[in-house]
């Protein structure tokens, strides 16, 4: 969007911008895959092209099954999208903020332009801090409404802002997802987590030399490489319970 509300902003490229990323991906002579795929060579060790890249969106917002969508395929560039239902589905509620949002309908277009759909919860919730029987709920019910929407099995899931503990993970694997990613803003590698793939964040302030050196195996401009796996932090430990805290006195708060 050229004009994005202000809590998603940082987020946000404009049309202008996102085309210039997508013909630095193409420029790179990466090929793109769906997650499907990057998981099964993580989990099976299936074969990938030499030079793979996953491209992935989160939530569901209003260009995604239009000018983003028609802005892959004209590219030839498979992705995966993450779709947040409770934002989507007339008639439910999220914790998102407002913003132009797609609609659960919609989520059958995405497909024959080679968008393969995947879980991002019902809320938007912090995942690692809720409880067992709601952070199920997020889960499960997430993935059964896009199951019975697209007729076929929903397998990935992003974690809301990445938010995700070792409870959390299983309780992935328990709802019968075969991954989800993070965030961690790093590389994946060929021995990162099935779940919790790290990705890179695309922000506002990105340009393309920034997606060419990522594309290069490099860092973006000001920033350092990391590469997935590795331990979290204790900052990002002591993060994850100051949340957790907050989150029994307050609620269920938005993971943004």
């Amino acid at each position: 969007m050229d004009d994005p509300p202000a809590w998603i902003a940082e987020f946000t490229v404009t049309p202008r911008d996102f085309a210039a990323h997508l013909d630095a991906v193409t420029a790179s002579g990466r090929t793109a895959v769906p997650v499907s795929t990057l998981v099964r060579h993580l989990t099976r060790r299936a074969p990938l092209p030499s030079r793979p890249v996953v491209l992935t969106f989160d939530d569901g917002f209003a260009d995604l099954p239009g000018p983003t969508a028609e802005a892959l395929a004209a590219r030839a560039l498979p992705a995966t999208a993450y779709l947040t239902t409770g934002a989507i589905t007339p008639g439910r509620t999220s914790l998102l903020p407002p913003a132009p949002m797609m609609t659960l309908a919609q989520a059958g277009r995405l497909e024959p332009y080679g968008l393969e759909v995947g879980a991002h919860t019902v809320t938007h919730a912090q995942l690692d801090t809720l409880r067992g029987p709601a952070l199920r709920r997020e889960l499960r019910e997430s993935k059964d409404v896009l199951e019975d929407t697209l007729g076929r099995e929903v397998a990935h899931l992003a974690y809301p802002h990445g938010y995700n503990s070792r409870a959390v993970r299983r309780a992935a694997e328990g709802a019968g997802y075969a991954s989800a990613v993070a965030v961690r803003h790093a590389l994946s590698s060929g021995r990162d987590e099935p779940y919790r793939i790290a990705r890179l964040i695309v922000r506002r302030t990105h340009t393309a030399a920034d997606v060419a050196s990522w594309m290069a195996g490099g860092a973006a401009a000001g920033e350092r490489v990391k590469v997935a796996p590795y331990r979290d932090s204790p900052a990002t430990l002591g993060w994850r319970l100051y949340r957790g805290a907050r989150a029994r006195v307050k609620g269920p708060e938005f993971a943004g």
